[in-house]
């Protein structure tokens, strides 16, 4: 009986233990031969149940590089034809542009993209340009992409970047769906609960508004820091928690991490594998981002039933679709945030409403086990185009 090779690529490992997180697992216990790859780095250390996969690293640069890029392109095509996948399916960028033509160039079978996000979207110039070509010759590689929310699918069908017979989305969109068991209000230690308050001194008339991602300008951290400090001179109660970390690829100002690093009412934490407790802790959750695919944090602030503010962009107005389930406001756009800040910090009650309409929708929808079911399901109606048995996957 064939057992089916699935390759799954990104370009850093902090991607493939995040954006996948269970499947690799779920892959592997229903007849798939999961081999894993991405660059070098500490997050394959902590990628859980490692030792059940075949995993190689590729060194594959995030930022353009010609040098780098070439090198990589070769090495995955050379590994492609020795190892002989059935599947490649790959996630960010780079990955997918390299992975997409050494998988095309070696004759792989079935080369699934998934697009959350892409970087031309906040950007300009000749560097909008190339990675505009660098988009349109990822999909021409592949069997299909998957984009990961309507807005995105949209965007691409839009621009005339894909054919539209190529475009899929699973289910409702996300490249994960969401562990409803993990970001669940009923499954969190109550203990625990408390050590975090009293940890960081959180009072019973604190207000905490709460950020989760890396600490960049393009996730609108900048706006976010100037917002609350205006904020919280008028309601000295509130607090901003900041979970993530400081990045020197499109960093944000000296000047605004000074302010992060000594507000005495803002808290930096540059890493958790808590978020679902800071979601608990939190009065409300602001996702300020400039660009996204479909953000997974969204999801789970809104399993968590807590009020969200987000940025008008693609993938966040995927997830709070109208304003009866959140608070929107033009990216960029510092005022308008403070004014939804605002809003939330008057109309709590309104603002808590809005939430439980979210939260239900979330649990309706996303579910991850139902995303991972999905996924399979494409992957053998794929296979089976391409006359491969699958007899094998269960």
């Amino acid at each position: 009986m064939k057992r089916i090779k699935l390759v799954r690529i990104t370009t850093a490992p902090i991607s493939l233990r995040l954006l996948i997180t269970g499947q690799p697992e779920y892959m592997q216990e229903h007849g798939f031969e999961v081999i894993l790859i991405s660059a070098d780095g500490d997050d394959w250390a902590q990628m859980p149940n490692l030792d059940r996969f075949q995993h190689i690293k590729i060194d594959m640069a995030r930022q353009i590089s010609l040098v780098k890029d070439a090198k990589a392109l070769m090495q995955l095509t050379k590994l492609f034809r020795k190892i002989k996948p059935d599947i490649v399916h790959s996630h960010t960028p780079k990955a997918g542009l390299l992975a997409m033509m050494a998988a095309k160039a070696s004759g792989v079978p079935v080369r699934v993209h998934t697009l959350a996000g892409m970087p031309l979207m906040t950007t300009s110039g000749i560097r909008r340009k190339i990675l505009t070509w660098a988009e349109k010759m990822t999909y021409t590689c592949a069997s299909e992409v998957w984009p990961n929310s309507k807005e995105l699918s949209k965007f691409i069908s839009q621009n005339k970047m894909i054919s539209p017979e190529k475009s899929r989305m699973i289910l409702n969109g996300s490249s994960n769906g969401i562990d409803l068991s993990r970001y669940s209000r009923e499954n969190l230690s109550a203990e625990r609960l408390e050590e975090l308050r009293n940890l960081h001194k959180i009072s019973a008339d604190n207000f905490i508004f709460l950020a989760v991602g890396r600490v960049v300008k393009d996730k609108g951290i900048e706006e976010l820091v100037e917002a609350f400090s205006e904020i919280n001179i008028k309601y000295p109660h509130t607090r901003l928690f900041i979970l993530g970390p400081f990045e020197e690829a499109n960093a944000v100002s000296e000047e605004v991490k000074k302010v992060i690093q000594n507000h005495p009412k803002i808290t930096h934490i540059h890493w958790s594998d808590e978020v679902e407790y800071y979601m608990a802790l939190a009065s409300c959750f602001i996702h300020a981002s400039h660009r996204e695919g479909f953000p997974n944090v969204v999801l789970q602030a809104g399993a968590m039933q807590c009020p969200i503010i987000c940025s008008n962009i693609t993938g966040n107005i995927d997830i709070v679709e109208n304003e009866e389930e959140g608070n929107t406001y033009m990216v960029r756009d510092k005022n308008a945030l403070v004014a939804q800040m605002n809003w939330v910090l008057n109309n709590y009650g309104q603002a808590q409403q809005k939430a439980i309409k979210l939260q239900q929708k979330i649990l309706n929808n996303f579910d991850r086990q139902s995303v991972f079911k999905a996924i399979k399901q494409r992957y053998v109606e794929l296979l089976k185009q391409e006359g491969i048995d699958v007899s094998g996957i269960r």
